[in-house]
């Protein structure tokens, strides 16, 4: 065999590296969305404990949604360039995600609470079948939760290049 040659089984000393830069794109906003539900347990003004349940919580300080896809386009726009077609697609989504953080999902949060009401005041009704399940009140996010969550990814995207990259 030449010197030049490479042996088949043999591993790469820095493959840990490689494996971890092949991936930014997923590791990173992953690590981003779980950063910013982790952080949700800690803010006094979101009154969760720290649970399974509220790890998933779909509101609260900071956006987990909004935290993950700014952490994608940013990444993305960092390893495959800011004028790439994947970064735009990565761009339309992180819009259309948050669009729907801060409208619809919001909407529907303000709903709940107005139902949820509305079947309390109903009270001992004959009508009333008390199957009806408590609707969550909380789906949403303020723009405060969504910049939050936003600066969240951006700086997970940024710092895990700048470590990785």
């Amino acid at each position: 065999m030449g010197k030049n040659s490479v042996i088949p089984w043999t591993i790469p000393n820095n493959i840990a590296i490689n494996i971890i830069y092949m991936y930014l794109v997923v590791i990173l906003p992953l690590v981003a969305a779980l950063l910013a539900q982790l952080a949700k347990m800690f803010l006094h003004s979101n009154r969760l404990k720290l649970d399974w349940k509220n790890l998933t919580a779909y509101s609260g300080m900071p956006s987990g949604h909004s935290s993950m896809v700014i952490s994608l386009a940013t990444i993305v726009g960092l390893t495959e360039g800011f004028f790439s077609p994947l970064f735009g697609v990565c761009l339309v989504l992180a819009v259309l995600i948050i669009r729907d953080a801060l409208g619809i999902r919001r909407y529907l949060g303000q709903h709940g609470k107005m139902l949820n009401d509305l079947i309390k005041d109903l009270g001992n009704d004959d009508v009333l079948d008390h199957g009806y399940p408590h609707l969550l009140e909380k789906i949403g996010h303020t723009p405060s939760q969504i910049i939050i969550g936003s600066l969240i990814g951006f700086l997970t995207s940024l710092i895990g290049f700048w470590l990785f990259g």
